[in-house]
């Protein structure tokens, strides 16, 4: 057993031995808690490395070729373009900026969605970025930073609505600032912002839509709180939101 020493009673004033901060769990303990985002930053690494292995046997980055988000060969039948973007990047340093943004925000909105329902709004989300940017832009892009922006827009609507019940309001102040700040940036040229705000907004109607609603009983001492939209509940909806955004491809598609 060990010992802790105590301050000296000649010196009061002896600072008092403080806690140690609580240790960080292991990354095995992460990826256990949050397998869909760690799988997900998975899948995404190993496009880039389709991406760099292409490009060292055939000269050309194959993957980027066949699955950038590219307006005449989406309107030419190549649908698989309006996911493919999410898990392409266009090099190292937009690969490595997202996949760290999506290990900082990622396990929060799947603590809070559970891991089905943020799945669903992550791909749904990079799916309406890639659409915006399809209807706005004609620019070659890809990228998950639309994705990414949807789970920020789903995180901002599942603290707005919970903000009487949770003590959220700083962070839904921080978030709104961060976001306003990375809209800004998107504004360089070269960066695709109609699918950072085409991600934001389907996040934002997904968590309205999809998101949990999570309410207070209090038992004698005890406080329990339940979710009262669990993921079971919501299959309906989530069918009816897929629908939305396939209709909306086809129409956008074919009046293009």
């Amino acid at each position: 057993m060990s010992s802790i020493e105590t301050p000296n009673q000649e010196s009061p004033e002896a600072p008092l031995p403080q806690p140690s901060p609580p240790a960080r769990p292991g990354l095995q303990k992460q990826i256990r808690t949050f397998p869909v985002t760690f799988t997900l930053i998975g899948i995404t690494l190993v496009f880039y490395l389709g991406q760099i292995i292409s490009a060292q046997l055939f000269g050309a980055d194959l993957v980027l070729y066949f699955g950038a988000k590219y307006n005449p060969g989406i309107i030419a039948g190549q649908w698989w373009r309006f996911i493919t973007p999410v898990f392409i990047h266009g090099g190292l340093l937009h690969f490595g900026v997202n996949m760290y943004s999506l290990y900082v925000i990622g396990p929060a909105v799947e603590r809070f969605f559970t891991s089905k329902r943020f799945l669903l709004v992550y791909l749904l989300s990079g799916i309406g970025g890639v659409v915006l940017s399809f209807a706005m832009s004609d620019s070659l892009s890809v990228g998950a930073s639309g994705a990414i922006f949807g789970l920020v827009g789903a995180l901002g609507g599942f603290f707005y609505t919970h903000r009487k019940i949770l003590n959220v309001a700083n962070q839904l102040r921080h978030l709104i600032a961060v976001t306003l700040l990375n809209l800004t940036l998107g504004l360089t040229p070269g960066i695709d912002n109609w699918g950072h705000i085409g991600g934001l907004i389907t996040g934002a109607l997904l968590s309205w839509w999809l998101g949990p609603r999570l309410v207070v009983h209090k038992e004698l001492n005890l406080i329990r709180i339940e979710d009262q939209r669990p993921f079971s509940r919501i299959l309906p909806r989530a069918a009816a939101a897929i629908l939305v955004l396939f209709v909306s491809i086809i129409l956008l598609v074919y009046n293009t």
